[in-house]
This record gives structure tokens, sequence and C-alpha cells, in this order.
């Protein structure tokens, strides 16, 4: 463990690395900063797309002072060779006398080998500092590489009663500016935004980050058995332009595949469960496979009750508008079949915002941290 100096420059390496979130998967936002006497020499992050890495920019900044110097890494150094060299490697050329980490990163690759080295290379090593900060800030990484599927955050904007449109299916707009204004910060932090067939064919989403100034899009994903989803939907008609990924099952129909790819989707086969929907476990495995750790869920409600039956969400994300629909209302969540207490899933509360007139609870599997 480290000082309260060491602290400090940590929790800014942390705020540094956040600014890669949801632009540089499959790896970690990784956030470094290096520091003599109580002054910052310089200062780095991931790069989109995964590279440069966070230490690389902060020694380039450094340059030459970076020798004798202290650099804090909100994860462990790589020690293998990739598309980049290793960081290990990088700050031991340029002879920082001290490293200090928060958490070992468990890729197999890496998994205490980046800190050896540099011990190796006669550098003190420092670990553990703000570890409960840096495992909420890279666990979309760690769920990843320990879990084999992204984390999942499940965002839901319904209103007091729990509903998510009326009897009739209106439901523009139960939440106000601010909250959706809010979903879209949400959406541009994480890699992927997903919904259910239903949604997209209901909603005829965009699913695209809006009103920030940001260039960078996550991923759209649909699940849809049997892609009977419009040709004529924003999705189909902007594939090219922004990534739109559909998993499917094996009985979806050729014409319906063929009519995706053409319009440059990218098509994912999972297998089906016992009951013939998407098997949500598999789909998740698959996802990450294909380098994603950090997925935005979006509903609908069969899809928000499937993935917490299956025990894939990871945070919640709900905000609350101040209107009563009834019970003749769409509830927010489908049916679970929970006839006991304990069988259902609990999530503990880590912030809530004011949204306008709006409220925004976020939720939690770790009882610890702040979500980004």
């Amino acid at each position: 463990m480290g000082s309260g100096d060491d602290a400090r420059w940590m929790r800014l390496a942390l705020g540094l690395g956040a600014r890669g979130l949801g632009r540089v998967w499959p790896n970690p936002a990784v956030g470094c900063v290096i520091t003599r006497n109580g002054r910052v020499l310089g200062r780095g992050w991931t790069q989109a797309g995964g590279r440069p890495h966070a230490e690389t920019m902060a020694l380039a900044q450094a340059g030459p002072q970076a020798r004798g110097a202290t650099a804090y890494v909100s994860l462990e150094p790589c020690s293998h060779h990739g598309k980049t060299p290793p960081c290990a490697d990088a700050l031991i050329a340029a002879g920082v006398a001290r490293v200090v980490v928060a958490l070992c990163d468990p890729d197999p690759r890496v998994s205490g080998r980046g800190l050896a080295a540099l011990r190796a290379a006669g550098i003190e090593v420092t670990e553990d500092v703000c570890a409960p900060e840096a495992r909420r800030a890279h666990r979309g990484f760690l769920t990843r590489v320990t879990q084999g599927r992204p984390m999942l955050t499940l965002k839901l904007a319904t209103s007091a009663d729990g509903r998510i449109a009326t009897a009739t299916g209106e439901s523009q707009w139960i939440t106000g500016p601010s909250a959706r204004a809010a979903v879209h910060g949400m959406r541009a932090c994480h890699d992927a935004v997903m919904v259910g067939a239903g949604t997209a064919r209901a909603d005829d989403p965009s699913l695209t980050v809006r009103g920030l100034g940001i260039t960078h899009q996550p991923v759209r994903i649909v699940l849809s058995r049997r892609l009977d989803l419009p040709l004529d939907s924003r999705l189909h008609q902007s594939a090219r332009a922004v990534p739109v990924w559909l998993c499917h099952g094996p009985d979806a129909p050729a014409a319906a595949r063929a009519a995706w790819d053409t319009a440059g989707a990218q098509r994912i086969e999972v297998a089906t469960g016992p009951g013939g929907q998407l098997d949500l476990g598999a789909v998740m495995a698959a996802l990450g496979a294909s380098g994603l750790t950090r997925i935005f869920c979006e509903g609908g409600g069969a899809l928000a009750a499937g993935l917490l039956s299956a025990d894939l969400v990871d945070d919640l994300a709900v905000i609350t508008a101040g209107i009563v629909l009834g019970a003749e209302g769409t509830p927010a969540i489908g049916a679970m079949g929970i006839a006991a207490l304990p069988e259902a899933p609990r999530f503990a509360l880590h912030d809530t915002h004011r949204l306008g007139s709006d409220v925004l609870s976020l939720w939690g599997r770790d009882p610890t941290g702040d979500t980004p």
C-alpha cells in the first residue's frame, strides 16, 4: 500500500484512464501519471483503438525527465509483445525509479510478469493503491478476462411505478431532456449498445450517441433469433456508417441473413436455449470473444428479464420519472418466475443523481466505488 500522495496521483491516473472508456476495446482503459517532487511530468491514457498505451503517452510527454521519477499506472504494465512493445520495458528504458500500480493484470500474458520485470530491473514497485476504485474502473476488461464475457449495464427509464409505456404503447417521452442527454453520455463510455428485437421493431432506434460533440460511436447490437427485423429501419440503412452486430439463432432464414450482409451488418450465430430463445450466456460469450468489454443494454423487458435471470447484469442504471402509468402500462422488466425474495437479484446502491425532474440511481454487484 502507498501513501496519501500515492492515492492522490493514482486517482488522477484513474480519471485519465476513464477518457478511453468505450474507445479502446479489447484493451483496458488505463491511465498513467509520471511525477517527481510533487510535479506532474507526463500524463497519458490508452488511445482510441487500444494503442498507444497510457505509459507510452506519459513517457513521451515526460521525455528525459522521466529518469528517476515515479510512474503511477492504473493497471499492471504489460510485459508481452503484441501490436506495441511491452510497457514494462518502456518504463525500464526510461529509467523511472518507482512504479505504483493499482491492480495486477489477470491476463495470462501479463499476470505479475510486468511487475516482476520492473523489480528485476531494480525499480521499486508499490501495488494495490486505490485497488477498489481500479477494480470498478477496469471491470469490463477484468470481466472479459476472468469470465469470458463483457460486463453489462442494464438501463431502465421508467415511470415512478416501473412502467416504460402506456397500455397503448406510448413511451416518448417518459423521462425529460436531461435524462436523455445522460443516456447518451452512458452510451459513449460503453463499447456497445444492445437491444432486443422487440425494441428494434417497436422503436426503430438509431442507438447512436448524439448531442455530445464526440466522433466515436458504440457498436449497435440487436438480439433477434430469426432476424425478423425491418429492412427499412434506421439500423439497416446506417449499418455501413456505424457498426451493427446481429446475434441470431441457427434457424434465421437465408434471405434475412443475406439482406443484412448486403447492408454491411456483422452477424453472430449463437445457440438457442431450451425455450427456443437465444442462449444469453452464449451471446455474451460470443461478444466477449469478439473483443467487447462493456455493453449498455437498453431493453426491452423480455431481454432485461432474461439477462437478470441468467445473472449477466453487473450494473443497473435506473432513471425514474415522476409520472404514474398504472398496472395496465408496460412493465420495465418481463416475467422472471420469482416465487420467493431470496431468488430475486439484488444490487447495492452506488449513487444517485438528479437529472432535471428525473432521478438516476446507479446500482451494482460491488458495493464499493462509483460507476463511471
